[in-house]
């Protein structure tokens, strides 16, 4: 299997799934590959991005609230929304209940649909009161919540690339990345992601943690479920689908962060 050099694989990381002025050198397979497994690296940097964002507003006076939605804001700054664009892109696709044809031409339409809005709406308060509850906990636990849920939402994206997984369309994101991690690999990289949350969360308390190492599973499990639903009903997986995966990892990680 040929190799991919590290800095190609951090370049289409952080060129694909960030806005940092990062230029993707190679597209091809090999790439792709790399890339999607040093997706999480992409997202602790958002990540950290977004915990800096809420400190820095602590400190300077504002409230857990206000702080909330300046770490939920981030991401969505460093993804130029994205992948909340592919969430509701990917709503609008399911709740059609057309046939897979049909849903596909829908989520490819510039539009939103009420779907995609109702989706949009639950999910971002969802993120933002998850935050605040975190945030008004310590500033610590608010931190851990940002990074270990942007961590969790990049490796959302590495498993649904793996191997066995197909593409719905023959271009795009979707196709130029559907499959082309080894299941090992996968596999290895949500162990390291595990490890990185937990030793984050403990940070944020005696049960941090737990709590990190939890709600990565957790976010990986709704992940996964999202995206044998998405396979079935489409056919494979999209770029629009990828970003879908990574907002419902986030949302969950962040919601089991919360508690306790």
């Amino acid at each position: 299997m040929p190799r991919t050099p590290l800095p190609d694989s951090l370049r289409f990381a952080f060129g694909t799934l960030t806005v940092l002025p990062v230029r993707v050198t190679r597209w091809d397979r090999d790439a792709a590959r790399g890339g999607m497994l040093c997706a999480p690296a992409a997202g602790l940097v958002v990540g950290l991005g977004a915990a800096a964002a809420g400190v820095l507003l602590l400190v300077l006076g504002a409230g857990p609230l206000t702080a909330a939605v300046a770490s939920a804001a981030v991401p969505a700054v460093l993804t130029r929304g994205l992948h909340l664009d592919g969430l509701a892109d990917t709503a609008d696709g399911l709740g059609s209940g057309k046939p897979a044809e049909d849903a596909l031409r829908i989520m490819k339409q510039s539009d939103i649909g009420p779907f995609g809005v109702i989706t949009l709406l639950f999910v971002l308060l969802g993120q933002v009161a998850a935050l605040a509850q975190a945030y008004g906990g310590s500033w610590a636990r608010g931190a851990c919540a940002a990074v270990v849920s942007a961590l969790a939402a990049r490796l959302a994206l590495t498993l649904a690339a793996r191997a066995g997984v197909p593409p719905a369309r023959p271009e795009g994101l979707g196709a130029a990345v559907a499959g082309v991690v080894p299941v090992r690999g996968a596999l290895l990289m949500a162990a390291l992601v595990l490890g990185v949350a937990a030793g984050t969360g403990a940070l944020s308390g005696t049960y941090g943690p737990v709590r990190g190492a939890l709600a990565v599973i957790a976010a990986c499990a709704a992940a996964e479920l999202l995206l044998r639903h998405c396979v079935r009903r489409f056919g494979g997986v999209t770029g629009d689908v990828f970003g879908g995966l990574a907002e419902t990892a986030a949302t969950t990680a962040l919601v089991v962060l919360s508690l306790g």
